[in-house]
């Protein structure tokens, strides 16, 4: 079976998140400030279960949550903890009821933090702020229930040697909520799915492998052998492999193939993936959002199995 995902935000279902900007909140007091994040925050926690009855209704088995659902957070001038809000009590139940929901549905909760989240960062402030964001996505995993928090190993200063050894002590510095909840993606630019493997085993960290990631930077694996890696790692933590997929804007011959599209191509499915005898989550990284997703679902099981053109490049 394919847990097929959505990530974040809908173009039709009538679904929408609520933000702020530090800068609009800055001629407020401080009380009114927090009653203004506090109306935030209630909203965007009663709109998840909107949005979890919508991803339910479409048939979908995973939802990836906005990074911003307290908006401003960790903020260093207008960031908040939840009990500072006059609504904490009426949020709390709504993403208790959210994370019941979800369970009851068999829906898979993720978290993907922004590119700023860098533990291999070789600056003390950058590492301290990356520990905060995700103490912070620890914080609704447990509320709402999600299983994955998922990251990015980051740059690459003084070489990928030194800056998977300091992802590593940076890593074992978390708080074991957060450890366990973690996942680790190769990128289109500097860690590839054999960079990452030994680190993922080491640490008992599942590794989500994003094909076309791995096809944008690839590193001499097949696609069959970089899902063999990431089933590894995830049977390691005895739970369910994570994959990403997308098409790249402009094709794959014109400009940056990085850019993602409204749609998935069928040929950028992998014809090894309908072979594993296993199930697995696949979030669909497309901007055409729930319609993007539910075009992949018809093209794999209203019409047999997908072009794979692109197997093993």
């Amino acid at each position: 079976m394919i847990r097929f995902g959505l990530c974040c935000l809908f173009v039709e279902a009538p679904v929408r998140f609520r933000t702020a900007t530090a800068s609009s909140l800055s001629s407020l007091s401080r009380r009114k400030a927090l009653e203004k994040l506090s109306g935030l925050c209630l909203a965007n926690s009663e709109n998840l279960n909107l949005a979890l009855k919508a991803v339910s209704g479409l048939g979908f088995g995973a939802f990836r949550i906005s990074s911003g659902l307290f908006p401003l957070f960790t903020h260093p001038a207008a960031g908040y903890g939840i009990d500072d809000l006059p609504d904490a009590g009426k949020i709390k139940g709504a993403l208790g009821k959210a994370c019941c929901f979800a369970a009851k549905n068999d829906i898979r909760l993720s978290f993907h933090p922004d590119q700023f989240v860098v533990l291999s960062s070789h600056r003390d402030n950058v590492v301290a702020n990356s520990a905060k964001e995700l103490e912070y996505h620890g914080m609704l995993a447990e509320l709402v229930g999600a299983e994955v928090i998922n990251i990015h190993l980051g740059g690459r200063h003084g070489g990928k040697k030194d800056a998977i050894e300091r992802f590593r002590r940076n890593f074992q510095k978390l708080p074991e909520s957060v450890r366990r909840k973690l996942a680790l993606e190769n990128d289109d630019v500097s860690y590839t799915p054999s960079d990452l493997y030994e680190l993922c085993m080491g640490l008992s960290l599942p590794m989500v492998y994003d094909v076309h990631h791995h096809r944008c930077n690839p590193d001499g694996l097949s696609i069959g052998d970089a899902t063999g890696l990431c089933i590894d790692s995830w049977k390691k933590a005895g739970r369910e492999p994570y994959f990403h997929i997308s098409s790249p804007k402009n094709l794959w011959k014109k400009g940056n193939p990085r850019s993602h599209s409204d749609y998935i191509d069928p040929a950028d499915f992998p014809a090894c993936w309908l072979k594993l005898k296993r199930n697995f989550t696949l979030d669909v990284e497309a901007k055409a959002k729930e319609l993007a997703v539910l075009r992949l679902m018809k093209g794999i099981h209203g019409h047999g199995e997908p072009r794979a053109g692109r197997e093993n490049k």
